[in-house]
């Protein structure tokens, strides 16, 4: 049984993962004539954290980090996947810093 509940959450994780990717692509494709897109290379995406929502421009291989995955969730259990405003961890801006660091 253990293996097939292993199995479901990496399933879930994996549909989550799928959705939040969706949403980033769907970003960049509506705001093609908004500046703000214009400097995200292909294979990353945006993402603002902290109080005064700093724009960090991240590798989509983030995806693979636990640490990077435990933050989406947060923002996904905070703000959901319709929220208007761009992918938003909530996350100290030190903190994010101090954990991307890790992954460069």
């Amino acid at each position: 049984m253990a293996i097939k509940k292993s199995n479901k959450a990496a399933l879930s994780q994996a549909a989550s993962l799928k959705q939040i990717l969706k949403r980033c692509s769907s970003l960049g494709k509506k705001n093609q004539g908004n500046c703000y897109f214009n400097d995200v290379p292909k294979g990353h995406f945006p993402v603002y954290v902290g109080q005064h929502r700093s724009r960090y421009v991240v590798p989509i291989s983030w995806l693979d980090h636990h640490e990077f995955q435990s933050l989406l969730q947060l923002a996904e259990e905070e703000f959901g996947f319709e929220h208007e405003m761009g992918l938003t961890i909530p996350c100290d801006e030190v903190v994010f810093r101090s954990l991307i660091s890790m992954f460069r």
